[in-house]
């Protein structure tokens, strides 16, 4: 670790550093595991929920922090909803699960969403004993070695792969076969995953429920906002009824 990095270590009982982060690593005898859900969360939906909820049970993690990425590094030349809109509904989605916690870490920081370097500045808060589980979609996965600075990621983070049922991983393992750092993956089968962000937002264009698919805070959210061209018609009001109000 650089003097830098235990510079900032020095100082993780500082609140400002922490922010919203969990506090981990106070006993100095055992290993913690901290899940962290990165992501665009444009919006965020069940299939986010399950398969942290089952990195966290499977894993044996102690919390799962989702991030929602602030200027997201592949989305750069495509529309993304603001990230305060995407911080407050994945806050929404995560409050009634105990050990989840959104974050602002990535939100808050200026410039392109790098996963390598908010894992180096997780790094520089948390001490040695609180290992990173860092939880992604298959297709993302196999592309992880291609990331800036991939050898940064392979050195702090365990990657765990979620993937739907019967999702064909061979492309992922032989990209990580292939590459020249040393990944710990894991997989984990997650029915949920079947369900994209882009597909609730198809649905919100076109006027159809996303009930089931996302929290109804989250729903109830998008709404309020009118995002992803949602109707200004009231939520929960009845199909055909947009003049009963």
């Amino acid at each position: 670790m650089d003097s830098q990095a235990q510079g900032e270590l020095q100082r993780s009982d500082d609140p400002i550093v922490w922010g919203d982060l969990p506090q981990l690593g106070q006993n100095p005898a055992r290993i913690y595991r901290l899940g962290i859900m990165g992501g665009t969360f444009d919006p965020i939906h069940n299939g986010h929920l399950v398969a942290a909820e089952a990195a966290f049970d499977r894993l044996d993690l102690d919390v799962v922090v989702f991030m929602p990425a602030g200027s997201p590094a592949f989305k750069q030349d495509k529309k993304v909803t603001s990230s305060e809109d995407r911080y407050a509904m994945t806050l929404l989605a995560t409050s009634d699960n105990p050990h989840f916690v959104a974050s602002r870490f990535e939100v808050d920081r200026e410039g392109i969403t790098y996963t390598a370097e908010t894992l180096r500045r997780l790094r520089a808060i948390y001490p040695d004993n609180v290992e990173f589980y860092f939880i992604t979609g298959a297709d993302a996965i196999a592309e992880v070695v291609t990331w800036r600075d991939a050898a940064t990621i392979a050195e702090l983070a365990h990657l765990v792969g979620a993937t739907r049922p019967g999702y064909d991983l061979s492309c992922a393992q032989r990209a990580f076969d292939d590459a020249p750092y040393d990944f710990d993956v894991t997989y984990l089968s997650i029915p949920a995953l079947a369900i994209s962000s882009s597909y609730l937002r198809e649905r919100v264009g076109s006027g159809q429920s996303l009930r089931y698919l996302t929290p109804d805070s989250v729903t109830g959210y998008i709404h309020k906002r009118h995002l992803y061209g949602a109707r200004g018609a009231r939520y929960g009001q009845m199909r055909g009824d947009e003049n009963a109000l």
